[in-house]
């Protein structure tokens, strides 16, 4: 049987090959130069505060939207694609949970990461320990978050990811981002660039006052932190 030959990039020498990476590493250099301005564009945007206590369910029970942020500043919620009468979660937003960052990273800048689904916390349990996950993963199960936010229409489930900031007991929406927006998520960098504050370094263009340290200075192995 006759089978097909598998394509494959050119062959060059060595000299050739460096000279195309060389080009092609000054449109990258561009593209990460493009991106930090658009995170600061996104650091700068405005909020809108959120009006309703919702309610979700965890392991530990019944919890409020404000508990969620585990008392830290900034939250993310990825909301997971899992509608109650599903026998799985999302296979999509099952990549997306296996690429998740480390969470002490993000809470070393006071930020907290959380998936939410529409589904019972039974069949979340379930599916979370069947794919060994270890990110907090709570309900909305007859709560309006998902309406409300936009992750559950007419049309069905949606994904996305959305951000929001506690000032005390306020809670404000930031930011939310959906569809191919979720593809490039995974380290804590990416997650941070999503958040008001933002890596909180001292090259970031941020509004005067936001918290801010030297690069890197505060990285720590995972099991290192204070926080």
């Amino acid at each position: 049987m006759a089978t097909t030959k598998q394509p494959l990039p050119s062959i060059v020498s060595s000299e050739e090959w460096k000279l195309a990476l060389d080009q092609l590493l000054i449109k990258e250099k561009a593209l990460t130069r493009a991106r930090d301005a658009l995170s600061a564009e996104r650091r700068k945007l405005p909020m809108v505060k959120v009006a309703k206590n919702y309610e979700f369910h965890g392991d530990e029970g019944p919890i409020s939207f404000l508990e969620l942020f585990g008392g830290r500043r900034q939250l993310i919620v990825y909301h997971f694609m899992y509608a109650p009468d599903w026998k799985a979660g999302c296979d999509g937003c099952s990549w997306v949970a296996d690429a998740m960052t480390h969470p002490a990273h993000l809470h070393a800048r006071d930020t907290s990461l959380v998936m939410v689904s529409r589904a019972p916390l039974e069949k979340i349990n379930q599916y979370k320990t069947r794919m060994g996950w270890t990110i907090p993963w709570y309900s909305s199960f007859e709560s309006d978050f998902n309406y409300d936010f936009g992750v559950t229409t007419a049309d069905g489930e949606r994904h996305g990811a959305s951000v929001f900031l506690r000032d005390g007991n306020d809670i404000y929406h930031t930011y939310f981002t959906g569809a191919r927006g979720i593809e490039y998520l995974g380290s804590f960098w990416t997650y941070l660039d999503l958040t008001p504050y933002g890596r909180q370094e001292t090259w970031e263009d941020s509004p005067e006052g936001w918290p801010q340290t030297k690069p890197y200075e505060w990285n720590r192995r995972h099991d290192e932190y204070d926080v």
